[in-house]
């Protein structure tokens, strides 16, 4: 038996504790809904008015296919689309990996040095000018057609945002934290490693966003130009044949991949600067 002391004694002790925890939560999924529902709704409002021209126009599926034609081709073929995927994905992340690294030592090198700067800057300004399709038949000529050789097309692309954006993240460190360290004794290289390295981190993070959707791009073309596999041979090789349908799913798969890897520096942000 309890008395109603009891009770209200449980209810106190209890109740203020799960309100704030459900709060958060209901939060939270405001949040959320608040972020998903927009372009949630966009996508539906788009796909009903394809849907609609479809039918309205009657065009042939070889010119236009509907949503649930392009639906279908995505179950019939997603064994395929999956497996192009992955080799997509992979020649870009490679890429993006590599060209990730090799910008961030040139930016490095050339906060240190203005001589680098001078040497190396204008190398790398033309590497992104000139046309990826003139120097991808090169590059295959010189490494052959694998994933190595494309990942290394697709290097050639992100190498610039990186090193562009690294480069002004460290250039533009404010003064007072440059004199704050320098005032106890620091050396050159604590203030570049604690200092400079950590102001420049939402710039590398920008930079890194810009790769990211560079490297998907990168990989399509690398395989537009060897046609040996992945999604981008897959889009060429079903448009070439008239399997408009399945073009239409390999591009949607496609999207998918570069939304994916662009979450990825979107989610590194957040999870360095959740507490901010």
């Amino acid at each position: 038996m309890t008395d109603g002391r009891g009770d209200r004694h449980w209810r106190q002790h209890v109740w203020p504790r799960s309100r704030p925890y459900s709060r958060g939560l209901r939060e939270r999924l405001v949040a959320v809904s608040e972020r998903l529902v927009p372009p949630a709704a966009v996508l539906a409002a788009l796909l009903v008015a394809w849907q609609a021209a479809v039918v309205a126009t009657e065009l042939p599926t070889v010119i236009l296919p509907s949503p649930i034609d392009v639906a279908n081709a995505l179950l019939e073929t997603y064994p395929t689309l999956a497996d192009a995927a992955i080799v997509t994905g992979t020649t870009a992340a490679i890429g993006l990996v590599g060209g990730g690294v090799v910008g961030l030592v040139l930016a490095f090198a050339m906060t240190y040095s203005r001589t680098a700067t001078r040497t190396l800057l204008p190398y790398i300004v033309a590497l992104r000018i000139a046309p990826l399709i003139a120097i991808a038949p090169l590059l295959f000529l010189w490494f052959g057609r694998g994933i190595l050789a494309r990942s290394l097309l697709v290097a050639t692309l992100t190498v610039f945002p990186m090193t562009i954006a690294t480069l002004d993240g460290l250039r533009n460190t404010p003064t007072a934290y440059l004199e704050l360290v320098e005032s106890v004794g620091a050396s050159r290289t604590t203030a570049f490693l604690f200092v400079r390295v950590p102001a420049a981190a939402p710039s590398v993070i920008a930079g890194f966003k810009i790769a990211t959707t560079l490297s998907v791009i990168g990989a399509v073309v690398a395989e537009f130009v060897t046609l040996q596999s992945g999604l981008g041979y897959l889009v060429f090789d079903t448009a070439a044949y008239l399997r408009t349908a399945e073009t239409y799913a390999a591009l949607v798969v496609l999207t998918a991949l570069g939304v994916g890897f662009y979450l990825v520096p979107v989610a590194l942000e957040r999870v360095l600067w959740s507490d901010s």
